[in-house]
């Protein structure tokens, strides 16, 4: 096919998705004052996200069969459709001053790293003999594939919205590694913007369905009737380790230098312990204490 006839093709594709309005919505949507949020860079609890305030505001259980249509992406749906879904939606997008209310979660970007990097072993993009000290230079360049490389690094994308939306009330910041450590606390924080009142019973009972036990065992079963799985490795997981600090067994002291030397500040100010600061700090105890 000639570079003309491929130029004329891609254009009545484009011209067909806006005509039926198939194309998804992504950052073209229509937003609503009522709308809700839940941001996050990739791979850092987003999907765990959906369930849990989907199964806090909806009667019906999310799983994987439902999930797109309970607490929708933004990627998924023309905006037609996604008008006529619940409003509690899922974004990876970099800071929109649109968005009304916003539930932001961060995770600690090592590993994130980690996750990313088996996720794009299981969709086919990386092969298993593939260093995962490559993909961490990669993903501090934000050059690891297209869809991600539109939003930045992991520091552009978190620091969009948290110097942006700081001390807005209508903007809550949420940990990864909070969410683990007490969800019900954390979810609590985010009533206010959620559009009805909650009580802790209702609260517990989303954390209960949304346990990485039950989204893993929802996985084994509708792992083909989910898009984001439905072509992918079953030999790798999707819900994997739900836990944080993984990067310590998988990451190497030269990768995990690299991250927190290209974004320590950021990381420090979110609550993440740099490992390389502790190890100089033991190196030089035994001269200051000389000293004293």
């Amino acid at each position: 096919m000639s570079t003309l006839s491929k130029r004329f093709k891609f254009y009545l594709s484009n011209m067909a998705s806006a005509v039926l309005s198939t194309r998804p919505a992504a950052r073209e949507l229509t937003v609503a004052p009522y709308d809700v949020f839940i941001v996050s860079y990739l791979r850092s609890g987003s999907t765990w996200a959906r369930f849990l305030f989907g199964n806090l505001l909806q009667d019906e259980p999310v799983t994987f069969s439902n999930v797109d249509r309970i607490v929708p992406m933004i990627y998924d749906f023309p905006d037609r459709v996604l008008r006529r879904l619940p409003r509690l939606l899922k974004s990876h997008e970099c800071f929109d001053p649109r968005y009304p209310q916003v539930v932001h979660i961060v995770r600690d970007p090592r590993d994130v790293a980690v996750s990313f990097y088996h996720y794009n072993r299981k969709v086919g993009v990386l092969a298993d003999n593939y260093p995962i000290e490559a993909f961490v230079a990669a993903f501090l360049a934000g050059k690891t594939v297209g869809y991600a490389d539109r939003l930045g690094s992991w520091e552009d994308h978190t620091l969009s919205w948290i110097l942006m939306r700081r001390g807005n009330p209508s903007y809550r910041l949420l940990r990864y590694e909070d969410l683990l450590a007490d969800p019900i606390g954390e979810l609590v924080k985010t009533i206010p913007l959620l559009p009805k009142s909650l009580g802790r019973e209702r609260i517990e009972q989303a954390v209960r369905l949304s346990s990485a036990e039950r989204m893993r065992s929802l996985e084994r079963q509708q792992s083909n009737q989910w898009r984001t799985t439905r072509n992918t490795r079953k030999d790798i997981a999707f819900i994997r380790e739900a836990r944080s600090g993984t990067w310590r067994e998988q990451l190497s002291e030269h990768s995990v230098r690299q991250i927190e030397q290209s974004w320590g500040s950021t990381m420090q100010q979110l609550g993440y312990e740099l490992s390389s600061i502790r190890q100089e700090a033991v190196a030089v105890a035994p001269e200051g204490r000389d000293k004293l």
